[in-house]
């Protein structure tokens, strides 16, 4: 595809992965401003979830370079653990539900109480995080599938050469390769649609525990298809496939944690 820098703002190169990575996050805010105002979220729960969601993002993008320099250290552990500024989705995601659980947190049970009424941070939070779990994942999926798609511009997480027809040139290989980014890319855009029709449609709340483990699948097959540098294996598994088992898992667990305590937490819709 085409890696090269476009053109250059105050010294900071700007490349097609770039412009798509700042599409992903606006289309991500975009989706969770139309959702939580459809959702019945006050003005200022939904600013105070975006805003949370936004330092979210930062923690993410440092816990996604911080993984990806560790796999590095397993693989070459001679040369020293070294911030290389590469990354890895699956690390990012990690480190921005806990940033966010943990900022978030700290926000609504110890700053948002103690703040006096018509403080400018002070937030009416007449709907939280726990409804917001249902239409929180399209958001994910929408980001990481522009992210996907500048991968495939910059031309890393390539797939094994191949002659085939749908093979796309990768320059760091000098010839054509599968394009895992492109079929990952299709992948996740019909994946948000689906959570989409699900959630304001019908009204389905596991959209969280699909997406885990959905994508925990995918993620553990495309595996097999990539050529580029992940970095050392985690018990002879490829890091992202280690981390797809642990996502699996995970989405089987949260689909009965979240069904019982909504239960207990929402009795209404479950009695309608």
């Amino acid at each position: 595809m085409y890696p090269d820098e476009l053109f250059n703002i105050l010294g900071v190169s700007i490349d097609l992965y770039t412009i798509c990575f700042i599409v992903g996050i606006i289309a991500c805010l975009i989706y969770m401003r139309i959702a939580m105002k459809k959702s019945g979220y006050s003005p200022t729960a939904s600013d105070t979830i975006l805003v949370v969601g936004i330092f979210a993002i930062m923690f993410g993008l440092a816990f996604a370079v911080l993984f990806q320099s560790f796999y590095d250290f397993l693989k070459h552990p001679d040369g020293g653990f070294r911030i290389t500024g590469r990354m890895t989705f699956l690390g990012g995601l990690l480190g921005g539900i806990f940033a966010y659980l943990g900022i978030y947190l700290l926000y609504t049970k110890l700053i948002n109480p103690r703040l006096k009424e018509g403080n400018f941070f002070k937030s009416d939070m007449n709907k939280g995080i726990w409804y917001a779990i249902r239409f929180i994942p399209p958001s994910i999926t929408l980001a990481h599938a522009f992210g996907r798609i500048g991968c495939l511009c910059a031309g890393c997480c390539h797939g094994e050469p191949t002659d085939a027809w749908f093979g796309i040139y990768n320059a760091e290989l000098g010839q054509n390769a599968v394009p895992v980014q492109l079929f990952e890319a299709i992948f996740l855009f019909i994946l948000t649609a689906f959570m989409i029709i699900l959630f304001f449609k019908f009204k389905f709340i596991d959209n969280l525990a699909l997406y885990l483990v959905s994508y925990g699948v995918w993620r553990f097959m495309i595996e097999f298809f990539r050529a580029d540098d992940r970095g050392g294996k985690i018990f002879g598994l490829y890091p992202s496939q280690f981390w797809s088992i642990i996502m699996v898992i995970a989405g089987i667990a949260f689909f009965f944690i979240y069904r019982y305590f909504d239960k207990k937490l929402t009795p209404e819709e479950y009695t309608n």
